[in-house]
């Protein structure tokens, strides 16, 4: 068996995404942008066409439902977030085996964090609502630094990275804008296979990839050997 002993773990810090990685969201995020578009009168579309549009936020997911319609967004994004608020974790759920992923990496002695393109005050809400908040030593939302410092910008690794107490990182993903972060940031980046994918999984150019949670920590592993 391998040895995973917290000395012999090669990364003190792991950082995570939360749409798409952590938890499948993908229906109540379609539910909100659906209410936001049946309220204009416009058609509802299917949660799969849909699944693609999330990880750069909530006003690109609308954008992109819109057709880039920026003058419908505006008027519309107040609808969607509220709806959001309010629905946050009707279907939402961890994928398979994130909780004991999580806590055998925090057995490791590893510090693990979220850094999301949600708004900061809807990723605590629903990691709140799964019960998966306090597993997390924090969160960084794509509000939390400002305009034109989320993901893809390296800055919010870099911040979590700072706000955990500095040491070597790895960040989990499922989206080109986790890739582009990670690697501007330095830091090694695993793509989901299960994720809200808009492109292969091999075209993200990750440094790795993982179809279940089952692997991760291996795959942590012989990263951090390289």
């Amino acid at each position: 068996m391998t040895d995973f002993s917290p000395t012999r773990f090669p990364f003190s810090i792991v950082g995570f995404d939360l749409d798409g990685t952590l938890v499948d969201t993908s229906a109540d995020l379609a539910a909100a942008v659906n209410h936001a578009l049946t309220t204009d009168g416009r058609a509802a579309l299917p949660v799969a066409a849909i699944t693609p549009m999330i990880g750069g936020g909530a006003r690109h997911m609308l954008a992109q439902a819109l057709g880039g319609d920026e003058a419908a967004v505006d008027r519309l994004l107040p609808a969607l977030l509220d709806f959001y608020a309010a629905n946050i974790a009707v279907h939402s759920r961890p994928f398979l085996r994130v909780v004991e992923t999580v806590d055998a990496l925090r057995a490791l002695g590893v510090i693990c964090a979220v850094v999301t393109n949600k708004r900061r005050s809807f990723a605590n809400k629903l990691l709140q609502a799964l019960g998966l908040l306090d597993r997390f030593a924090c969160v960084i939302g794509g509000d939390t630094l400002g305009a034109g410092r989320s993901k893809p910008a390296p800055d919010p690794i870099l911040a979590m990275i700072e706000q955990c107490g500095g040491g070597r990182a790895a960040f989990v993903g499922d989206s080109v804008y986790d890739v582009m972060a990670a690697k501007a940031a330095g830091t090694p980046v695993v793509a989901c296979s299960f994720g809200f994918l808009d492109r292969p999984v091999a075209a993200l150019g990750a440094d790795a990839t993982i179809d279940d949670y089952a692997q991760l920590i291996p795959v942590l592993t012989r990263l951090g050997a390289t």
